[in-house]
């Protein structure tokens, strides 16, 4: 069973922070816009309004770690049961009620640490207290290891009386789910030997977040209008939209500079996660990686091979968009650094915090009264964490646990309309957490990434939606055709070439082949020809892109953002021109948290995602909305 819980954390869109210019101080020259630096405030500046209110979790430092003490003694509560799990059915069901109140405790422990550490990653306290919560996750894992092989090791006939008894009730499921592992297995011995190497097997990962949010500093530019910003990975994304070309490209050499300086430390770090990918799965009798990681959820791997060729056999619309932003830009050559930029650049559409908040709930009224009530609530009270900090985790995510409120990371920017859409995603995680936590109990809460994406993308096609219903002009509507454009070939175009790359690097590790910066430069650039076209130039720092991407780094999950964009699209469809069962049936989805596989949920929820046809859906829909912004621009 699983003790050491990990943390949920959905990474959407790197979105860019943006500060107010410097204040002008007594005796010295007034800041202008040509010598006034934009810096992020410290963490201690940000009004307290602005921030996470983590009392649902803990009311502090000092009670996170009184329950943390008293969690690190549990551990040698494991030992009543070891060896006994065969003696009855009482005694099976007590050690996993045992294990799952130590890893609810523990999850609660998780979060407080994780979110703290996003708050700040260069406070070292919060450093320090999640790495304490790792070491004690890795001791409690070696102590619960028995349980797995323990329970494998039953009769069947055994096995099947103890589930046929009233104890047992509440863990059938979870044990069903147990008994499909056990040809991947292994002796307790061995079991205990892979849970000794936790920490140690999340080397690759933690390297790379503290390279990636910590070590790397970049310069200070000048913005398109002549403001001295400092360059980041929370600041990137606002020059790559910047109207001027020259502040694009000054923006991506610098950036890309840095990463070209480490290419090599970090190529080291991402060949290290495959390799750890590809020991784990031949440890444990996987045919490859691929398999292993898609075995939890059941998915079988021609699921992610059919989103592959699926969305390979429909780039011809993907093409034509980029071959429509090379003609709208004027450009001679299309580079990476041109992908972001407005086609539309005198088309605005600013909301302030409250403003957002409301045109989100406004948008979601399709979903019921409930569901609005709850989220106002949470929107407008102190779910959320809004805005960029020094040290603050880049991006937005949603971090719903069991017994904390579901939290939501916001870096948000009043000028940046897909802020509101990040919003409403992250609003979309953190409802289906809320009720799944309120509808099912621990062991079966917590849903999976597979149909996670589909609740976030939902209520970003119900934003869409009610946002063209209200725009009364051309420029706005084409705006907003384009951002839905751009909503699609970033999660399901763009997730798919990342899922390409990771199955091809995996593959040719797996294939015993040396995985250097060469072949990593190699692979990402044809995939960036297939996918891009022939309209892209292809330089030697939009090779380096893949050394940037976080997810490439925990493999084989981005494929779920694909699928479940797909899906939400066509479940959306169906609520909206649907009637009470459509809508009854993906509130009950938001239910259902993990008490069926990803791909049943979703079949009794109106769709099946082991057909093409909502993949290739989602492709129609794309290749119309770049029909209609031909014809808009």
């Amino acid at each position: 069973m699983a003790t050491a819980r990990k943390v949920k954390k959905k990474a959407v869109k790197k979105v860019p922070a943006r500060k107010k210019a410097a204040r002008k101080k007594k005796g010295t020259k007034k800041a202008t816009k040509s010598n006034a630096v934009q810096r992020l405030p410290k963490r201690s500046e940000v009004p307290v309004v602005d921030r996470w209110d983590l009392k649902s979790l803990f009311t502090g430092d000092k009670a996170w770690e009184t329950a943390f003490k008293k969690w690190d003694k549990q551990i040698d509560g494991y030992k009543k049961y070891q060896g006994k799990l065969a003696k009855s059915a009482a005694t099976l069901a007590a050690c996993l009620q045992f294990d799952s109140d130590f890893d609810r405790a523990g999850e609660r422990l998780a979060y407080y640490a994780h979110l703290k550490t996003a708050e700040d990653s260069t406070n070292g306290t919060y450093q320090t207290m999640m790495g304490r919560y790792m070491s004690v996750a890795s001791r409690a894992a070696q102590a619960a290891s028995f349980i797995r092989p323990e329970i494998l090791s039953i009769p069947a006939t055994k096995l099947k009386k103890f589930m046929a008894n009233k104890a047992m009730e509440p863990w059938r499921l979870a044990v069903d789910r147990l008994t499909r592992y056990k040809p991947h297995t292994l002796s307790e011995g061995e079991e205990k030997l892979l849970a000794m190497q936790i920490e140690m097997a999340q080397t690759s990962s933690h390297t790379y977040d503290q390279l990636h949010d910590s070590d790397m500093k970049f310069d200070v530019i000048r913005d398109d209008k002549g403001n001295q910003v400092e360059l980041g990975h929370g600041t990137f994304g606002k020059f790559m939209e910047s109207p001027k070309r020259s502040v694009r490209a000054n923006a991506y050499e610098k950036y890309y500079g840095k990463f070209s300086d480490v290419q090599h430390t970090m190529a080291a770090t991402l060949s290290g996660s495959i390799q750890k990918d590809i020991y784990y799965a031949r440890a444990r009798n996987y045919e490859s990686a691929l398999e292993k990681a898609l075995f939890a959820d059941r998915v079988p791997t021609d699921v992610y091979n059919n989103l592959i060729s699926t969305v390979g056999d429909n780039l011809k619309a993907l093409h034509k968009y980029y071959r429509l932003r090379n003609r709208v830009l004027k450009l001679k050559k299309f580079s990476l650094y041109d992908q972001y930029v407005s086609l539309l650049p005198k088309a605005r559409m600013t909301h302030t915090w409250d403003e957002a908040v409301e045109v989100v709930l406004e948008s979601l009224k399709p979903l019921g009264a409930e569901y609005g009530r709850t989220l106002k609530r949470g929107l407008t009270g102190r779910w959320c964490d809004r805005y960029p900090n020094q040290g603050k985790s880049s991006g937005a995510f949603s971090a719903g646990s069991f017994d904390g409120d579901p939290f939501i990371l916001m870096n948000f920017k009043p000028e940046v309309l897909n802020d509101v859409f990040t919003l409403t995603h992250e609003a979309g995680h953190s409802m289906h957490s809320y009720y799944s936590s309120k509808t099912q109990p621990f062991q079966y809460y917590n849903y999976t990434i597979f149909v996670a994406e589909v609740a976030s993308t939902f209520n970003e096609q119900l934003l869409t939606r009610h946002l063209l219903s209200q725009v009364t002009n051309k420029t706005q509507r084409a705006m907003l055709i384009n951002r839905e454009i751009d909503n699609i070939r970033g999660t399901i175009y763009r997730q798919t070439m990342f899922s390409e790359f990771e199955q091809l690097t995996h593959a040719l590790a797996e294939q015993g082949q040396p995985l250097t910066i060469d072949a990593f430069k190699k692979i990402y650039g044809e995939l960036l020809r297939k996918y891009l076209g022939p309209t892209l130039d292809i330089d030697d720092f939009a090779l380096l892109e893949c050394l940037r991407i976080p997810h490439f780094y925990r493999a084989f999950y981005v494929y779920k953002y694909a699928t479940g964009m797909s899906a939400a699209i066509a479940l959306c469809r169906r609520v909206t021109e649907g009637g009470e069962k459509e809508l009854a049936d993906y509130l009950n989805f938001l239910t259902t948290g993990c008490s069926k596989y990803p791909l049943e949920l979703l079949k009794d929820a109106g769709v099946d995602m082991t057909k093409p046809a909502p993949i290739a859906a989602a492709m129609e829909y794309f290749s119309e909305l770049v029909d209609e912004l031909g014809k808009l621009i």
